[in-house]
């Protein structure tokens, strides 16, 4: 069957407006280019032509090995702070840009390949990427997606058909990667640490073109653009919160401008509630855990800020001050956020007012150390709310301080006065019953790279992509971990 080649409409302003942040780099030829996985509905989205996707030539390109026509591809430079300390040259070690599209609703969303060999910016590594780190991202972003968290997003799964040496032999593969852009934190820092201010600048004033263009031409649009990505992470780390997701890799190079989620690499969902989860294997002092992630994001967003200190006031202390006043707003604007979707969560109707958060505090402290399936225990609070109580406090080893929370709740509820079906439904469409569980994942992706069985990959993600609906026959998928799981722990995908 004869297919005609994928056509991309290009319109890379990336590589048009921002010359000298980028170094224009080509993919490398890989022996035998497959297309593993490929998202049908995305690539619709995108205005792509799914059946000539699906194809040798359409491997081809997914994998780094030829550009279509109208791309420009090329390595992102950017720099970063891991694990606190700065690196001022990290860059796409092991990825380019192939160009940006715009989908069906005209938005500009960027191509981007990961794993298609060495770049300029590789610090030595060999520039690969292997396949279960690529199938943890297509899995996890697709996760996201369904649960309503901003995210980037996996266009395919490709593998190259060599043989890659980490600790033992791997299949390698490249993960095509769609963002609302790649912009980082990061990316502001390479120019900042060197002092290019006029190059900073540039930046900016592109960012805000793509991400911000209402602020375009405003006089003081440097420092309500820090605004706009204080309010976007704001908003999607109390998402990840409620969703028990932990990122894993919070470095100042993994937090984009658009306020997406970027990077799968050691990310999990927490099994039981524990503030202190970690799942990387290199995070030694705890620094990325779950319950840390707020202070992080508020740490790499005055990363962000140091950077448009000289763009905010002639003055270096007015402008020092400009910014910390943004800095300060974010826990009270990441607290509400976070408050509104824990009252959803527990079947409250929304309020203006933050005098429920000792309430649900106290919910997390009746949580804390005993054990609670996270997930599991949102999704039977609407049966407690009806008096049936077991199935809830069953979760716990010890479900004294849940017994004495659940009457003052019943109380709030009661002054409410709402349909309790209309409040169960509502609970049930924020409170998934499905999330990509640890041992659900780990079972797909070494089924898929030891047996090169891709079954249960495509029934994971079939299960993943409608999380809040119960169906028949996926309770394996609800329920906790087996006794013996654990402790959990992922790898960078490098």
């Amino acid at each position: 069957m004869t297919h005609h080649a994928p056509r991309f409409t290009f319109d890379n302003s990336y590589a048009r407006e921002l010359d000298g942040f980028y170094v224009p780099w080509e993919g490398d030829k890989v022996p035998e280019p497959r297309i593993l996985l490929l998202n049908a509905e995305l690539a619709q989205e995108l205005n792509l032509d799914v059946d000539a996707l699906d194809s040798d030539e359409g491997a081809a390109i997914l994998s780094g090995a030829a550009a279509p026509e109208g791309a420009e591809t090329l390595a992102q430079a950017y720099a970063g702070h891991q694990f606190g300390g700065f690196s001022p040259q990290l860059g796409d070690g092991r990825a380019i840009l192939l160009g940006e599209v715009l989908d069906r609703q005209g938005r500009r969303r960027d191509l981007h390949l990961k794993g298609s060999g060495r770049t300029p910016f590789s610090r030595g590594g060999d520039g690969k990427a292997v396949l279960g780190p690529v199938l943890r991202e297509f899995v996890i972003g697709e996760a996201m997606q369904a649960l309503g968290v901003p995210t980037t997003r996996a266009l395919a799964a490709v593998t190259t058909g060599e043989t890659i040496w980490r600790e033992t032999p791997k299949p390698g593969a490249v993960l095509a990667r769609v963002a609302a852009s790649h912009l980082r934190v990061g990316t502001f820092q390479f120019f900042a640490a060197r002092g290019e201010r006029d190059r900073v600048r540039q930046l900016a004033d592109y960012a805000i073109a793509r991400h911000d263009p209402e602020l375009a031409g405003r006089d003081d649009r440097y420092l309500a653009f820090l605004r706009a990505v204080i309010a976007r992470q704001a908003a999607l780390i109390a998402q990840w919160m409620h969703v028990g997701f932990v990122h894993g890799v919070m470095n100042t190079d993994n937090m984009t401008i658009s306020g997406e989620t970027i990077d799968y690499g050691p990310c999990a969902f927490i099994d039981s509630f524990d503030a202190k989860a970690v799942f990387s294997s290199i995070d030694h002092g705890g620094r990325y855990a779950y319950g840390n992630q707020p202070v992080i994001a508020q740490w790499n967003l005055a990363r962000l800020a140091e950077t448009l200190v000289p763009l905010l006031h002639d003055n270096q202390d007015a402008a020092i001050r400009l910014a910390t006043e943004e800095l300060e707003n974010f826990p009270e604007i990441y607290s509400a956020h976070w408050l509104a979707g824990a009252r959803a969560k527990i079947g409250l109707l929304p309020r203006e007012d933050d005098d429920d958060l000792g309430f649900v505090n106290a919910l997390y402290a009746a949580m804390a150390g005993q054990n609670v399936d996270f997930t599991l225990f949102f999704r039977r609070l609407p049966q407690a709310a009806e008096g049936d109580e077991t199935p809830l406090t069953d979760l716990f080893d010890d479900a004294t301080a849940i017994r004495e929370w659940l009457p003052h709740w019943r109380e709030r509820l009661a002054q409410e006065g709402r349909d309790p079906d209309e409040r169960k439904a509502a609970m049930e469409a924020v409170n998934p019953v499905y999330i990509p569980r640890n041992h659900k994942v780990e079972e797909a992706l070494t089924a898929a790279e030891t047996d090169a069985d891709m079954g249960p990959i495509t029934r994971l993600l079939e299960v993943l992509r409608a999380p809040y609906e119960e169906r028949e026959g996926l309770e394996e998928y609800a329920g906790p971990p087996p006794a013996d799981f654990g402790p959990y722990k992922t790898f960078c995908g490098t």
